[in-house]
């Protein structure tokens, strides 16, 4: 009963702190047991996966807000940071220049009787597989480990 109040205590803040060191501090709980309880409880690690993903916007959302109050300042560097990544004129570009060259080259004669080889027997084994399940290659193949 009490580590059911600790668990839901620790995912409530995950949602506003989530870091899982951070978290555990403030309520008393060591890590090792946030991590003992994930690994005997799915449920669990689900919740606390959801809820650092739930933290995670929250602290995104309050970034964003201090870096808009940070550009109503007029704070040259908040202002850059938010065209760079806003705005496709300001985005750091980097310019590729290569020389391509496109060259095709003839198979030898040992090559292309290889070739035929591995389609024959390919052809062979297909043929075997859709005689063995009926005409289902696709099941066979599905059957495989």
């Amino acid at each position: 009963m009490k580590n059911d109040k600790q668990k839901q205590a620790l995912l409530e803040q995950l949602k506003k702190t989530p870091i899982v060191q951070i978290a555990c501090e403030k309520l008393g709980i060591a890590r090792a047991t946030y991590y003992r309880w994930r690994q005997g409880n799915k449920k669990f690690a689900k919740s606390a996966d959801e809820a650092i993903k739930d933290g995670s916007l929250l602290v995104n959302d309050m970034a964003e807000s201090q870096l808009m109050s940070a550009i109503r300042d007029k704070n040259l560097t908040a202002i850059i940071f938010w065209l760079k990544h806003h705005h496709n004129n300001y985005a750091t570009k980097i310019e590729v220049n290569a020389n391509v060259k496109n060259e095709t080259k003839k198979l030898s004669p040992q090559q292309k009787k290889l070739i035929k080889e591995a389609l024959r027997l390919m052809a062979s084994q297909k043929h075997e597989q859709e005689t063995s399940t009926g005409g289902d290659a696709n099941k066979q193949a599905s059957l495989r480990p």
